[in-house]
């Protein structure tokens, strides 16, 4: 795309200033995820043309926008009668569209093959343009799994919830073209720990009422949330209605939070007053049919730290490759090739196992749900670990530039701890992990096939899966959690890129890794083959 911007202003010339990077095809301009896809067995066409209107620099202007003027909350009306209403920018609204419609919630559930895959995809590339976005969607789409616990629920919602359309109208979900999903489980004193919620489930008839605070709900303008309260059975999930008919439920917002990233999403404490509410799976039994539509997020939050990585490197790599100093491109200088080619390992590495994760999440078998209960737990953990480290060192390959709200580099910056604090944090995501291997006999046989796949291909990645389960030859304790999750999933990523990935990559990151061959910040390597792996950026 031109610009039209002057280069010559009255006190000097703009030069050696990269120009803006106009329209671009998210899918076609990558090809380790067009790679990652087609192994995973996912559907190209819709990404394409996904890639195609995200990519687009009006739309990445839709997105600053959203992030520029963030939601605002609505309590009253002029009158002083309860509105409580999240009002959103326009901008927010056309991405909405743009994502609901292109399938980001729907694919998964419409009976064709590689819908998980595919929605992983979207959501990687939805990530690099607008990621709060992606909240409510990922929401919507995991939701729809719970739902079906209900049958009479699921008749009246999931329609609403795979439905390619937008629809942000205030009324009861049966009158609405589309629908979308929140969840609000956390409260003040517990976090995490979710038994000790107090929110009150009273029994009304058929129905329930709830009472109580929730310290975090998240899109708190979503048609219904999925919710835990204290019925006289224990802890229970509920499906709370935004909207009744000729009214609007009990549900009050009390305060958005003020959050360093994730801007164009609303998050909100709110309140149940006695909030009509619609069981959900047994009584008692609410942690156990709510971990449905965690285990499903937390495929989202597995694959988002992948397109913010992606995102920040295409930065970086843009503008290395149109930026000269000392008489050099910086892409042509030793040290910058070798800072952004370490980089790339992470991306890929990460990329690769979200999408082999992804795709046992489509599998029908026993063995294909235990793999993705363990391997979305293990990438989770390892690529929003990673995601942080490179975006932060992209926006040093700007420098000052990278700081500037003008590039996409803050934006990013403050989105890459999220994914790894929502739906568990790393501390809760390990001790997941040990209480699966522990626990389910399959989850941990289908791991350690997965890791033995890859054996007999390289003597350096061999030697560091025996080493690893000479180390722990049985569960560590916990105090060992995060070493062996990380040396876990370092392993699991580097047995999909010695599959899937050209050797320069998987070389490259099993002895940076795996090996030790290489310091604790990122460019502190030797030997790597930066030709090919920064050929990997597209």
């Amino acid at each position: 795309m031109t610009s039209d911007a002057h280069q010559t202003l009255p006190t000097h010339e703009v030069l050696n200033q990269p120009s803006a990077r106009g329209d671009c095809n998210l899918w076609s301009a990558d090809p380790v995820l067009r790679n990652a896809v087609g192994f995973a067995a996912g559907r190209s066409a819709p990404l394409e043309e996904y890639g195609e209107h995200l990519g687009r620099a009006e739309t990445r202007e839709l997105g600053c926008d959203a992030n520029r003027r963030p939601p605002e909350l609505k309590l009253f009306d002029s009158g002083g009668r309860r509105l409580d209403e999240v009002r959103f920018h326009p901008a927010y609204h056309q991405i909405m569209q743009i994502s609901q419609s292109a399938g980001y919630a729907a694919l998964p559930w419409d009976g064709q093959s590689g819908g998980h895959v595919t929605h992983a995809a979207m959501n990687y590339m939805a990530s690099q343009v607008e990621p709060g976005h992606c909240c409510p969607l990922t929401m919507t789409y995991a939701a729809c799994p719970v739902l079906a616990v209900n049958a009479d629920i699921a008749a009246i919602w999931q329609p609403k919830l795979t439905a390619r359309i937008f629809d942000p109208s205030t009324r009861p979900v049966a009158e609405k073209t589309s629908a979308t999903l929140g969840m609000a489980m956390t409260e003040k004193q517990g976090g995490s720990d979710l038994r000790a919620n107090t929110t009150t489930a009273t029994r009304d008839g058929d129905h329930w009422r709830l009472r109580g605070h929730k310290w975090f709900c998240s899109a708190p303008m979503s048609d219904g949330f999925l919710t835990l309260a204290q019925a006289p059975g224990g802890l229970t999930c509920f499906l709370v209605p935004r909207w009744l008919e000729g009214e609007r439920n009990a549900i009050h917002l009390m305060r958005l939070k003020d959050k360093l990233g994730n801007r164009s999403n609303a998050s909100a404490e709110i309140e149940y007053h006695d909030a009509l509410a619609y069981q959900l799976g047994d009584e008692g039994a609410g942690v156990h049919t709510i971990i449905e539509m965690v285990h499903h997020t937390r495929l989202d939050t597995a694959m988002a730290p992948a397109g913010l990585m992606r995102a920040a490197l295409s930065e970086a790599n843009h503008w290395v490759t149109h930026r000269s100093a000392f008489q050099r491109r910086l892409i042509d200088q030793p040290l910058m090739r070798a800072v952004l080619a370490d980089l790339v390992l992470d991306w890929e590495g990460a990329l690769t196992l979200g999408m082999r994760v992804a795709q046992a999440f489509d599998g029908q078998t026993a063995e294909d749900k235990a793999f993705a209960r363990i391997s979305v737990a293990l990438a989770k953990f390892l690529n929003n670990k990673r995601c942080p480290v490179v975006v932060a060192e992209a926006m040093e390959v700007l420098g000052g530039m990278g700081y500037v709200e003008d590039t996409p580099l803050p934006l990013l910056y403050r989105e890459a701890p999220l994914n790894g604090i929502w739906e568990g944090s790393g501390n809760v995501i390990c001790l997941d992990i040990l209480r699966t291997l522990a626990r389910e006999t399959l989850a941990a046989d289908v791991l350690q096939t997965e890791l033995g796949a890859a054996m007999g291909v390289d003597r350096a990645y061999d030697a560091a899966l025996k080493a690893h389960r000479n180390r722990w030859p049985n569960l560590p304790p916990e105090a060992e959690a995060r070493w062996f999750a990380e040396r876990t999933a370092l392993l699991l990523t580097a047995s999909q890129l010695l599959r899937h990935a050209p050797g320069a990559v998987a070389d490259g990151f099993i002895a940076t890794r795996l090996s030790g061959d290489s310091g604790c910040i990122p460019g502190s390597v030797a030997g790597l083959d930066t030709g090919a792996l920064l050929a990997r950026l597209g």
